[in-house]
């Protein structure tokens, strides 16, 4: 599926389902501030189906990121993994490092039709990533996980937090995403919400620094590079015409609201699982007429209504900035991304920070 071909005011690219918040983890970043139990209030094993087919309404192959959490807490994660391949879809899966991620489990999820599976490493050795995790040992488990995906077939993404704390080991990383043979490096910019609000983001500056970085960096290794909720790296490609090799031409566009979509454990819809704010429940109203019709999702696709410097920016079409943070800092999703210090020329009004900037 070519996300170019993709009508974003019909369908989004990534439909990312929260299962469940039990996770055994306690990760310094985590966006729902996960606990070990699971809660009632899951979506049921029938209404994860319904779910499902809801989603296979957007379109053939339509890609789902089950994820949590830690969505292997589910024992009927392998029953929803083929009701999505028997409704059309594409099923992967964003996994903790707990024991859990074995071997066997894998394997049951690559026979039951699982496509390919996203592993969360945050520093490049063990103190680093374990330190940060939380727990003892999910640095090796993670890594030998990540092994067994590849000689499964399964395709193999791996996710790094990008903030104060990891911005230096970044360089260490990339040898290991090589090393580990995965075909996408997944960089998640810090947005402040759940324990990730303890942590220090990286200065707008210092951002755009790694950008370049890493948009050199595509044109240089046998993986993508794929950041989130840090839109304007399609800028930084754009301006140093690499946007074709970073794929960042590709995936023009996309954003909380637009282009993606997120279910929590609950059947919420929000555009994103770091932009807490609810369309609706998939219990009383479908996803895609969520996605389609609500009033948040429609606002959130509407470049003219973006305020400050990204409503004022050429590139707001391009990138439009993270509604997730701008949310996160001021309460209002249409507001400025504070990690971008672009400011447009001619431009008169306020800019974000000073405080992160």
């Amino acid at each position: 599926m070519q996300h170019a071909t993709l009508d974003y005011d019909r369908r989004p690219a990534v439909v990312a389902w929260e299962l469940t918040r039990a996770c055994g983890l306690a990760c310094r970043h985590c966006r729902a501030d996960a606990s070990p139990g699971r809660q009632d209030e899951e979506l049921t094993t029938a209404e994860g189906r319904a779910l499902l087919e809801q989603v296979a309404t957007f379109g053939d192959e339509q890609l789902v990121v089950l994820t949590g959490g830690d969505p292997l807490t589910r024992p009927d994660l392998p029953e929803l993994i083929e009701h999505g391949i028997d409704c059309g879809l594409r099923m992967t899966l964003s996994p903790s490092g707990t024991g859990s991620l074995t071997a066997d489990r894998l394997a049951a999820l690559a026979d039951a039709g699982l496509d390919g599976v996203a592993l969360s490493l945050d520093g490049p050795d063990a103190p680093r990533h374990d330190g940060f995790r939380g727990v003892d040992g999910s640095f090796e488990r993670t890594r030998e996980a990540a092994e067994t995906v590849r000689e499964l077939g399964l395709s193999l993404q791996l996710n790094t937090t990008v903030c104060a704390e990891t911005v230096e080991g970044l360089a260490a990383m990339a040898e290991l995403v090589e090393s580990l043979d995965a075909g996408r490096w997944g960089l998640f910019f810090l947005v402040p919400v759940g324990r990730g609000a303890m942590l220090e983001p990286l200065a707008p500056t210092r951002a755009d620094r790694l950008m370049h970085w890493l948009a050199e960096l595509a044109e240089s290794r046998p993986f993508g590079v794929k950041p989130t909720e840090a839109p304007q790296f399609r800028r930084v490609a754009h301006e140093t015409d690499r946007a074709a090799a970073t794929g960042a031409r590709r995936r023009a566009g996309i954003r909380a609201g637009q282009g993606f979509l997120f279910v929590d454990h609950r059947g919420r819809v929000m555009p994103s699982g770091f932009l807490p704010e609810a369309a609706g429940s998939v219990r009383a109203v479908s996803a895609p007429t969520l996605y389609r019709e609500s009033a948040l999702f429609e606002r959130l696709r509407e470049d003219a209504a973006l305020g400050g410097t990204c409503g004022a920016c050429p590139h707001r079409s391009r990138c439009g900035g993270s509604r997730s943070r701008a949310y996160a800092h001021t309460g209002d999703p249409l507001a400025a991304d504070p990690l971008c210090p672009f400011v447009p020329a001619g431009y008169d009004g306020p800019v974000p920070g000073p405080a992160h900037r």
